[in-house]
């Protein structure tokens, strides 16, 4: 059976916690705390679970609105970025929904809520019980902050916020991770993520399990599996680490690097039909169960790049990926 390959386009979760998003206020959280809507784990459903305020519900629920307005959070974003489409999940949530919701963002370095200036970036939609809603923006513009509304009250279980982290020009000439998610690092496209999301890779420390790496199911037929990274600008590559950490029965025979430099961005569809001609960074690399791997660039030590293809044969699970340069 043929791979679908599956598009991220560069997008991530500005939403997650792991960058160091937090929800820093409600304007209530009666039946259900709103630190659970930007919990990165898919909503749950408890059966027949109570706890002293009524139903334990897997999202942020405020208790039904007697007086004139409506609820809200703020989130501030562990890394401003631009935001390019927002799902609002309302899983299990039917009967307890909200009407509607909108979205305000703000762009500030103030940590006093009042000094925030809010504009418009989802102007009011209807909601759905137990539901997607998902809505795309052409807006360029850095959030540090967002206002989630709902109207007049009730439950959202996720909130997730797809989009790009603005990269710092504090980063220019220095040796770094060139894949750090923190960093502004995104997977572009892979061909398979059954058992754990290709993103995971970048991410900081040491995975803390095999979910919080990227698996793939297990290939019955020809081919290999893989994805392509947007990394930060670079050059004078030299150490690169592969983990395989909590990996022991599932991790790949081998590994290959390959990498290209593309000063103009193309859509999603051209760099993985460009990447099947992109140069070798690294080729044939042996990988072991439970262990971080680290390799030379002997290859491309004179070359810039900005995004790579790991190609794991035939299939199996990698925790985190790092490669280490200069920015340029």
């Amino acid at each position: 059976m043929k791979d679908k390959i599956i598009f991220t386009n560069g997008l991530i979760d500005l939403a997650q916690p792991r960058l160091g998003t937090k929800v820093i206020f409600k304007t209530d959280d009666f039946f259900a705390s709103a630190n659970r809507i930007i919990d990165p784990n898919e909503p749950i459903f408890k059966v027949g679970v109570f706890d002293k305020h009524g139903k334990w519900m897997d999202g942020w629920e405020s208790r039904r609105k007697r007086t004139a307005g409506h609820d809200y959070i703020i989130v501030k974003l562990g890394k401003p970025g631009t935001i390019k489409k927002v799902n609002v999940d309302t899983s299990h949530f039917n009967g307890n929904q909200p009407a509607m919701v909108s979205i305000e963002g703000a762009n500030s370095n103030s940590n006093n809520l009042n000094q925030l200036k809010w504009e418009p970036l989802l102007s009011k939609k209807k909601t759905k019980a137990n539901s997607h809603h998902y809505f795309n923006f052409n807006n360029k513009k850095i959030f540090t902050h967002i206002k989630f509304n709902i109207f007049p009250d009730g439950g959202v279980a996720r909130l997730r916020l797809y989009g790009t982290i603005a990269k710092s020009n504090k980063l220019k000439n220095k040796k770094i991770n060139l894949a750090s998610l923190l960093d502004g690092a995104s997977v572009i496209a892979c061909n398979n993520e059954h058992f754990g999301k290709a993103e995971n890779i970048l991410a900081p420390g040491k995975a803390k399990n095999m979910g919080d790496g990227w698996e793939t199911r297990r290939r019955r037929g020809k081919g290999f599996d893989w994805l392509i990274l947007n990394s930060l600008d670079g050059k004078e590559i030299d150490k690169i680490e592969i983990s395989t950490h909590h990996f022991k029965g599932n991790f790949p025979s081998h590994c290959s690097l390959q990498a290209a430099f593309l000063p103009t961005l193309k859509n999603s569809k051209q760099i993985v039909n460009s990447s099947l001609k992109w140069k070798y960074l690294l080729k044939d690399a042996k990988l072991s169960a439970n262990k971080v791997h680290i390799f030379k660039n002997n290859l491309m030590k004179k070359d810039k790049i900005n995004f790579i293809k790991i190609n794991i044969f035939p299939d199996g699970g990698i925790s985190r990926f790092r490669i280490y340069g200069k920015t340029i």
